[in-house]
């Protein structure tokens, strides 16, 4: 008996809450009415972090879209409002919300000596 499996498809490929772009891990979301591609909020680096916590807005967008996508940013001109809803878009497309993450667990056990 022969059994034939067949790879899922690269083009609609959605896994565990992420639907990414197959071969280059962005993800595919919408930004001021344009369609771009940006990295997953859990790859953000913290650079990324610190340029949008400081207004920095530009190298923040520069940082986490795809670099073919960057003009989209530019021609788009997005509002505050917009781009709020983009970074909750792609948080939310990459299966995980912003702030939002379990961190560390204390230790059932005490550490403190007798």
């Amino acid at each position: 008996m022969t059994v034939t499996t067949t790879a899922p498809s690269t083009t609609n490929r959605a896994t565990t809450g992420q639907e990414t772009d197959a071969t280059t891990d962005y993800v595919p979301v919408e930004l001021a009415g344009y369609p771009v591609r940006a990295l997953p909020s859990q790859r953000w680096r913290a650079s990324h972090l610190r340029a949008l916590n400081s207004g920095d807005l530009d190298r923040f967008a520069e940082g986490v879209l795809h670099p073919d996508d960057v003009d989209a940013w530019y021609e788009g001109d997005p509002t505050q409002d917009e781009i709020g809803e983009w970074v909750a878009q792609v948080a939310e497309t990459s299966g995980e919300a912003l702030g939002k993450s379990s961190g560390r667990t204390r230790s059932s056990k005490s550490t403190r000596k007798r």
